[in-house]
């Protein structure tokens, strides 16, 4: 079995060039370390490469701005581009506003995507993670998500951060364009959607059982 999951980053750091935006850290630590843990390697890569921006209200008591070892792998991600999948068991979209920006239709990221899927690997994502999922046909030219049951960053979470104006979409309307059974859960509640291959977390505060659930269905491949 491939022992490596595949960590995808945002490098944007601006939505609107008033908002500042980025990675949400908790999106990418919790389910790191549960990946770790349970012996895999964590590869990151991000659409151009380098050292993703870290959105400013994600660091907090619990996240401080130095996690020994743990954020070795975001210092310097691997380009999109450069990364060849067939050397992972699964990939995991991590969340931030700024993935609403660098994610969506990018050729690099549907290449990666759309093996994942013919391959049966594991997809998970959490929050605005989805995104990466806009505009992404399967190798039979049919939306990624279609009639997929997957979650994500909610309408009513979105209004609530006031960001409703500024983003780009909507991320629950556009999955349902695509033709995704959405499922929210209450704002703001760990929330976990799995539809194999895809496993998929509402919020942040998903992020620790959106990665556990995704581990789960590794152990069955």
């Amino acid at each position: 079995m491939d022992q490596k999951i595949l960590m995808i980053v945002t490098n944007a750091d601006q939505l609107d060039g008033k908002h500042e935006t980025g990675l949400w850290l908790q999106e990418f630590v919790e389910p790191a370390t549960e990946f770790q843990e349970a012996g895999y390697e964590v590869i990151a890569a991000s659409p151009k490469g380098g050292r993703p921006p870290i959105d400013p209200n994600s660091y907090s008591n619990r996240l401080p701005k130095v996690w020994d070892g743990l954020m070795e792998p975001i210092n310097k991600t691997v380009p999109l581009a450069e990364v060849d999948p067939t050397e992972f068991a699964g990939i995991f979209l991590c969340g931030g506003h700024g993935t609403m920006v660098d994610f969506p239709e990018n050729d690099d990221l549907e290449e990666l995507l759309r093996h994942f899927l013919t391959e049966q690997k594991v997809i998970g994502a959490v929050c605005h993670g989805p995104a990466g999922f806009v505009g992404v046909e399967d190798h039979n030219g049919r939306p990624l998500v279609e009639g997929k049951k997957i979650t994500g960053f909610t309408n009513e979470e979105e209004k609530d951060t006031g960001l409703d104006s500024i983003v780009p979409f909507m991320l629950e309307d556009r999955l349902k364009d695509a033709g995704a059974e959405f499922d929210p859960g209450e704002a703001y509640s760990d929330h976990v959607v799995s539809d194999d291959p895809f496993v998929t977390g509402q919020n942040p505060q998903s992020s620790l059982s959106t990665a556990q659930k995704m581990l789960e269905l590794l152990k069955n491949r």
